[in-house]
């Protein structure tokens, strides 16, 4: 049976994770409140962060700018954009 959340990023029920797919207490908080579709939508933003910016998920640094982002992407007024970005 799916496990139904209501999902921040989406404002409405869906289908919630299957399992935390972060550590810590924000991968509690978005395994509780981010839909399956909306963990989707933060996978293609922050893959579009990676490579607009360069990062490399192996550098700290990187690693807590991305946590930061998914942060506000989840829980508060959205993710950073990147100027001049237009998606395929």
């Amino acid at each position: 049976m799916t496990r139904l959340v209501n999902c921040v990023k989406l404002g409405k029920e869906a289908p919630g994770l299957e399992r935390p797919t972060y550590p810590g207490d924000l991968g509690k908080r978005i395994f509780e409140n981010v839909s399956q579709e909306g963990w989707k939508s933060w996978v293609g933003h922050q893959t579009m962060l990676l490579n607009e910016y360069r990062l490399s998920p192996i550098n700290p640094k990187d690693r807590k700018f991305l946590e930061e982002e998914m942060e506000k992407f989840f829980f508060g007024d959205g993710a950073s954009s990147v100027d001049n970005f237009v998606p395929k």
